[in-house]
């Protein structure tokens, strides 16, 4: 006789490389995945063949501080990465743990190594011959990135859409220059905090990237008004500029851009005087700005 009692599934019952990792464990935070491989051996199978097949891998899902021998077993079997972004792994990432990651995947399109200073130029050299489809890369605060490594990168990586060279002090106007010769779908770029950086490179950079969009200039302080008006005329979808900090940069330059709807980080020099007048009193008079 058929019983008529339901029976119980469990959930490792269901396919695990068609149901589970592709459409349940996916929508699930890594921290808490990590937790599941403490319920038994079938749940810690279960985890690693997820950690192997990710797509993309954020150390800040971890936690505010991700320890060095976890990384390298949480990474050490996937081949299919396509986004990873280890900015909370600056305190102790060096090659060692980076490179072995970088060379076993092939298919990564974003890299975020913000502030990751102990990695060496030798990490910018292996990603860019390992990852020929690379569309962004954040190198902001690695001052290890010098013109040679860059050279690589612009090799070997021209599908590059998004750059932060953020205060990447070592890079001058030559190893700009020749970046966007080789990248020329660049459509965001930062070279902020970069003394280095001045007219050579900006006007480079206009003629060479018709599709920029978002420029970031804060704290060059060779930068002058010529390249800017260059930047305006060859840069006909910019969106967005920051110059703060660049002395030399002046309204002249920055109102033709300004009238295009260009959103800009510094304001009008009379908006600029109101602000420091109602600083000063307490109040600013009212001026009609549309006169």
């Amino acid at each position: 006789m058929m019983s008529l009692t339901p029976s119980r599934g469990c959930l490792l019952d269901l396919p695990w490389e068609d149901i589970l990792v592709p459409h349940i464990l996916c929508h699930l935070p890594l921290q808490q995945l990590l937790s599941l491989q403490r319920v038994s051996k079938s749940f810690q199978s279960l985890i690693q063949l997820y950690l192997a097949n990710m797509r993309s891998f954020d150390s800040s899902q971890i936690g505010p501080a991700i320890p060095q021998a976890a990384f390298v077993n949480l990474l050490k079997d996937n081949e299919v990465l396509q986004q990873l972004a280890l900015q909370n792994c600056s305190d102790w990432l060096t090659d060692k743990e980076l490179l072995p990651v970088i060379g076993q995947n092939h298919h990564l399109h974003q890299i975020q190594l913000k502030g990751c200073a102990q990695l060496s130029r030798h990490a910018l050299v292996a990603i860019s011959l390992s990852c020929p489809n690379l569309r962004q890369l954040s190198l902001a605060h690695c001052e290890w990135v010098d013109s040679l490594s860059l050279r690589s990168l612009a090799d070997h990586c021209k599908a590059l859409e998004a750059v932060d060279l953020t205060a990447c002090r070592q890079l001058k106007d030559e190893a700009i220059c020749y970046l966007v010769q080789k990248c020329r779908r660049l459509k965001s770029l930062s070279l902020a905090v970069n003394a280095n950086v001045g007219d050579v490179a900006v006007e480079e950079i206009a003629k060479c990237c018709p599709e920029l969009e978002h420029l970031d200039l804060t704290g060059c302080l060779r930068v002058k008004n010529d390249s800017i008006r260059v930047l305006a005329e060859y840069c006909p979808k910019l969106r967005s500029l920051k110059v703060k900090h660049c002395h030399n940069v002046a309204e002249s330059s920055l109102s033709i851009l300004r009238s295009r709807g260009v959103e800009l980080d510094v304001e009008p020099p009379l908006q600029r005087a109101l602000v420091l007048l109602q600083d000063v009193v307490g109040f600013a008079p009212f001026i009609n700005l549309q006169i």
